[in-house]
Formats: structure tokens, sequence, C-alpha cells
């Protein structure tokens, strides 16, 4: 081979490095248009699904710290209210027994005078009952 020959096959050789060169840099930017129209819409819908959830989760944490604050509040006043209801519960049956207990107490106080006063007029009663037979005996006697 000849010297020409030689730099025309180095020439041929570096024109072919020059259009593959071309053609990679047209599939380089229809690539890059591919993949931007594939991709960019669901990047952009993608974000904006992210934004909103983003702004969802921070308003759902707000709230969760607000219930579990109204959650521990709750508690602890719902614990007091049980602890009355007990007590008020407990209270009105000592209150009822008390009462009970006073009635019984008054009743037996009342019937033991009321006893005690029977027994005095049947002791009278008795008396007379004695001193009228001791009369119809005298007076069976002075007949």
């Amino acid at each position: 081979m000849s010297e020409q020959e030689l730099r025309s096959q180095i020439a041929d050789k570096e024109d072919e490095i020059t259009r593959v060169e071309e053609e990679a840099s047209k599939k380089e930017a229809s690539a890059e248009k591919e993949i931007e129209t594939d991709f960019d819409d669901k990047i952009n819908d993608t974000k904006s699904k992210l934004e909103v959830g983003e702004v969802d989760l921070k308003e759902a944490t707000e709230k969760s710290k607000e219930w579990t604050k109204k959650m521990k509040k709750l508690t602890v006043e719902v614990a007091a209210l049980k602890k009355k209801h007990e007590n008020l519960i407990k209270g009105k049956s000592k209150a009822l027994n008390k009462k009970l207990d006073n009635i019984l107490k008054e009743k037996k106080t009342k019937i033991k005078s009321y006893e005690s006063d029977i027994k005095a007029i049947r002791k009278q009663l008795e008396k007379l009952e004695a001193e009228q037979i001791k009369a119809e005996q005298l007076k069976e006697q002075a007949n």
C-alpha cells in the first residue's frame, strides 16, 4: 500500500469517526427529548402528589398531637369522674343506711316508750280490777 492509500484510509476512518460522533450527538438529543417526554410528566405529577402528601402529613401530625393531648386530658378527667361516681354511690348507700338506722332507733325508742306506758296502764288496770273484785267480795260478804 502506498502512502496516499494509507492517508486515504486514515481520512476515511476519521470521516467515519466524525459521522459516528454526529449520529451519536443526534441520538443523544433525541434520547434526551424521549426520556424527558417519558419522565417529566411523571416527575411533575409525583412532585405535586408529594407536596400534597407532605402537607397532609404535617396536618395529620398536628392533629395527632392535638388528639394525644386531648386524650391525656380526658383520661385524667374520666379517672376523676369515675372516682367521684364511685364515691357518690358509696356515699348514697352510707347515707341511706344511716337514715334507716336512725328511723329504726327512733321507732324502737317510741315503741319502748309506748310499751312502758302500756305496762303501766296494765298495772293500773290490774289494780283496778283487783279493787273491783275485792269490792264485790266485800259486798257479797256484807250481804
